[in-house]
């Protein structure tokens, strides 16, 4: 199960156990990290980022934020579209519409299930994929012989088990194999209407506060944030339902210029960024002290880790 995924396993370590092994200036996950040689990181593919351009702030500086779409097997109807609208150029001209504080960010077109819309929906392009339910959920994986490949890692709240994908995501899932994305801070979804609806992609949000696991399995997971997270986190709050911006407060609303994969931007040279691989040695040092913070501030080991208290690495190329 390697190739599948990497269990949180030494995050487990007692407190006690921590503090004896621990050197007498331990490093911290920070330090970790940039001393982690360039072998230990891999490039994410340009087709797999999205790049979206927000309007200038009141100061004239420019807003870009960054997304990592999920790579397979998860959500991968929901990026199909994705990736569709970004080509075709729906995205542009679209808005920020809902801000609620430790809840999401919210952005569409502001005429789309908006408990505030007084104009006409923006028509879809062609070709989107209708998604089930059913495809919230990953289903087992098989070894090629028909047996399920049983998965086990850290005990968790929501689910069985939860760990950091081998790819660097993080993922629960059910001993009996299904696994699903995790509602960490800075995930990106997509936002929908009641059940059957599953959303096509045309309204994405982002995690902007507590890590809301309550939504696993019942919506769609895409991608995270990985750059210019605090152009959104920062939004003013709504005040209309839901954190919808009010009628009177309609010009809150951000307007997003235009949203591209980043390997169609004609800019040179395109945004390229890499992960710290998570079947590393450096990755499993950094985990532990995630988990257990020895450096010079820290007093008391804290002995584990939540899933989403454990964020993989991720870093502009040098140079890009």
């Amino acid at each position: 199960m390697k190739n599948l995924v990497i269990g949180l396993a030494a995050l487990a370590l007692s407190p006690a156990a921590c503090a004896e092994e621990a050197p007498a200036s331990a490093p911290s996950p920070n330090e970790i990290v940039a001393a982690a040689p360039p072998s230990d990181w891999v490039q994410i593919p340009a087709e797999d980022l999205l790049v979206m351009d927000l309007a200038p702030d009141a100061e004239g500086n420019q807003r870009r934020v960054v997304i990592q779409l999920i790579p397979a097997p998860f959500s991968q109807g929901w990026v199909h579209n994705i990736k569709l609208l970004a080509k075709s150029g729906w995205y542009d001209n679209i808005s920020v519409n809902r801000v609620q504080d430790n809840y999401v960010v919210q952005w569409g077109d502001p005429n789309y299930d908006n408990p505030e819309a007084t104009g006409e929906t923006k028509p879809l392009p062609e070709g989107l994929r209708v998604l089930e339910e059913t495809e919230y959920v990953t289903p087992p994986y098989h070894d090629g012989t028909g047996r399920v490949l049983r998965v086990h890692g850290a005990k968790d709240t929501y689910a069985d088990w939860a760990r950091i994908s081998s790819k660097g995501w993080p993922i629960a899932g059910t001993e009996q194999g299904s696994s699903w994305p995790v509602h960490c801070y800075g995930m990106v979804g997509v936002g929908r209407n009641y059940s059957p609806d599953t959303g096509s992609g045309a309204e994405l949000y982002t995690v902007i506060g507590h890590a809301p696991r309550q939504l696993d399995r019942n919506i769609a997971l895409v991608g995270r944030i990985i750059e210019g997270m605090e152009h959104l986190s920062s939004l003013p709050r709504g005040k209309g339902e839901l954190g919808f911006y009010a009628d009177f407060e309609k010009d809150r609303r951000t307007p997003i210029r235009q949203v591209r994969i980043a390997s169609d931007l004609h800019e040179i040279p395109q945004p390229a960024f890499e992960y710290l691989s998570t079947e590393s040695e450096s990755f499993a040092k950094y985990a532990e002290a995630r988990a257990n913070r020895r450096d010079a501030f820290f007093i008391h080991p804290a002995g584990g880790a939540d899933i989403c208290n454990i964020p993989v690495p991720v870093r502009r190329i040098p140079g890009e």
